[in-house]
């Protein structure tokens, strides 16, 4: 009996702190704070190629490199920016140039591009990609993959203007 009294008394005390809150900014709407830029990636660039040609694919394919690209600040979605993206395949190293390609942005700032399954490199399995286009700030992501097996792997970029 004495402890249903607690947790009742515990219910009300802390149902009463969080209808104070509340009144105070918790139930109100959510306010934009900015959202941050994403900074280069040590490591990100090793291998890069200027220019790289738009493809549809890279290679015979049966990976997929996808991810958004959104602007610094409002986080407004970014319709046709380019992408680079390279990596160490089961076709070719990261400094090949048939290892190279660069998608397009759709209208709600997401890419997506096929390309050979990444196998491991220095130990890891890992993706390297670009934003250089100029009308915002390069940056160069190399993310890892938790195992070799995994067919797909996101990279999201948010851009801050030149």
């Amino acid at each position: 009996m004495t402890a249903a009294l607690f947790h009742r008394r515990f219910f009300l005390a802390t149902g009463g702190s969080l209808l104070a809150l509340g009144g105070a900014g918790l139930m109100s709407p959510a306010r934009a704070r900015g959202l941050a830029a994403t900074p280069t990636m040590r490591g990100g660039a090793n291998n890069y190629r200027p220019g790289a040609p738009v493809v549809d694919r890279i290679g015979h394919g049966g990976f997929w490199m996808s991810g958004t690209v959104r602007r610094a600040g409002d986080g407004a979605p970014l319709a046709g920016q380019r992408i680079q993206i390279w990596a160490h395949t089961t076709e070719g190293h990261e400094r090949d140039p048939h290892s190279h390609g660069a998608t397009l942005t759709d209208a709600n700032g997401v890419f997506r591009l096929e390309m050979p399954q990444i196998v491991p490199a220095f130990g890891q399995p890992h993706g390297h990609l670009a934003y250089d286009s100029g009308d915002f700030e390069t940056v160069f992501l190399r993310p890892v993959m938790r195992s070799a097996k995994e067919t797909n792997l996101e990279a999201h970029f948010v851009l801050k203007p030149v």
